[in-house]
């Protein structure tokens, strides 16, 4: 069992930066792989980045490319999305999820722990 706390969320100007935080609990953080997704109002949710178990391999929606960073930090059990020139588009609750899969996917179905969100708001 993972569970998963999302920090770091707020309201920003456009062109700003946030930095979110994934803090997990449970056995199994190290060996899992990570991702964050996000959820717009009246949107379905959708992938931000994942990040393989030992942070090697990263991926990102197109969306979000050259302008957001994932990283981890197994040994403080903390996952990372560094955010910088945000969009009012960005705005959405922020989501961090664990997978038992062997690479980072961009599919909601294949994770199975879930955070409860954060929310981030860029104004324009």
């Amino acid at each position: 069992q993972v569970q998963l706390v999302e920090s770091g969320g707020g309201l920003v100007q456009a062109g700003g930066s946030l930095r979110l935080s994934c803090a997990a609990s449970g056995r199994t953080f190290s060996t899992s792989v990570k991702g964050w997704f996000r959820q717009a109002p009246g949107k379905e949710r959708e992938f931000v980045a994942a990040i393989s178990r030992r942070g090697i391999v990263t991926r990102y929606a197109d969306s979000v490319k050259g302008r957001f960073t994932v990283s981890r930090d197994n040994t403080k059990n903390t996952m990372f999305l560094q955010m910088v020139s945000l969009k009012p588009e960005d705005t959405a609750v922020y989501y961090c999820a664990a997978s038992g899969g062997v690479s980072p996917s961009d599919k909601t179905n294949d994770y199975d722990y879930w955070g409860q969100g954060t929310q981030v708001t860029v104004s324009s």
